[in-house]
């Protein structure tokens, strides 16, 4: 009787599983998120009740008065008899306001520090949100940047749009202050830490106010704002970076939004913390309230 050669029919069965649950695993589990402005893996369940007369102040960055906004709309719409008031001061505003007791929550766009950690605070990611390079839709320039340009640009190390390819001109630089938290960010992600430059052509603006800043960019100028604030404007307009835009999915610069409360925090900010990272929550800050 002839030898059976090759392997036996369980070795294919078992491949064909391993297969099956291979594909499985990319087409579905490892599937990218929506391209959003902001979104967030949901963690969170909304509250079924909050007591009629809770107060919620909230205080931060310039970055999350929409996401402030929606979410007050439909913490007050599913919540009869709260009131939920937010303030845009800025993300080092809004920790100072928390430590003093004057608010429930800060809002802020870049993690705590440690120093901040060590007096009981406590920050809690609601969204995610990308960081656009913006300049005005009559600036003349219309090539595409990389990382290492944009880095060159906020250091004062170009100085002129034809070291990019375009016509002669001075980069006038419009950066926000220390104060916003998207400072912060944007120093991490696109400078690596190091220093903003200190050359004539940076303007530091003294108030951190996304509209400010666009108003400022006149012909030439360069700056930076979170996207959802100015994915809709009709004067500026986003330059890809790397290649890509901040509508897609693989932009470079992102960060996390944050809520920030004192531990233990109380119940007013546990109902809207718990609230904003539910699934209805992500619902009204995407404006599906």
């Amino acid at each position: 009787m002839a030898q059976r050669s090759g392997p036996p029919p369980i070795v294919f069965i078992l491949g064909a599983l391993l297969l099956a649950g291979g594909g499985y695993w990319y087409f579905v589990m490892q599937k990218p998120a929506a391209n959003s402005p902001t979104s967030v893996t949901t963690t969170g369940t909304a509250p079924k009740s909050v007591p009629a007369g809770t107060k919620i102040r909230i205080n931060g960055s310039t970055s999350m008065i929409t996401i402030n906004e929606n979410l007050k709309k439909g913490f007050e719409k599913q919540f009869s008899g709260t009131t939920v008031t937010a303030g845009s001061g800025g993300s080092d505003s809004g920790i100072k306001d928390l430590l003093a007791g004057k608010i429930e929550l800060a809002a802020i766009s870049r993690p705590l520090t440690p120093q901040e950690q060590s007096k009981g605070l406590v920050a809690v990611s609601i969204a995610t949100d990308k960081i656009a390079v913006v300049v005005a839709k009559i600036n003349p320039f219309t090539g595409t940047l990389d990382s290492q340009q944009v880095a060159g640009i906020f250091q004062g190390k170009i100085k002129n749009w034809s070291e990019l390819g375009g016509s002669p001109a001075p980069i006038q630089v419009v950066n926000r202050p220390e104060k916003s938290g998207t400072n912060k960010s944007f120093q991490e992600l696109v400078l690596q830490g190091q220093k903003f430059g200190k050359t004539s052509n940076i303007t530091t603006l003294p108030n951190d106010e996304t509209t400010g800043l666009l108003r400022a960019l006149g012909n030439n100028g360069i700056g930076y704002a979170t996207y959802s604030q100015v994915a809709n404007q009709q004067t500026v307009r986003s330059l890809p970076i790397d290649g890509t835009t901040p509508d897609n999915a693989n932009y470079p610069y992102q960060r996390s939004l944050f809520y920030v409360y004192k531990n233990p925090p109380n119940p007013a900010a546990q109902a809207f913390i718990d609230y904003a990272t539910s699934a209805e929550g992500q619902k009204a800050i995407n404006g599906q309230n």
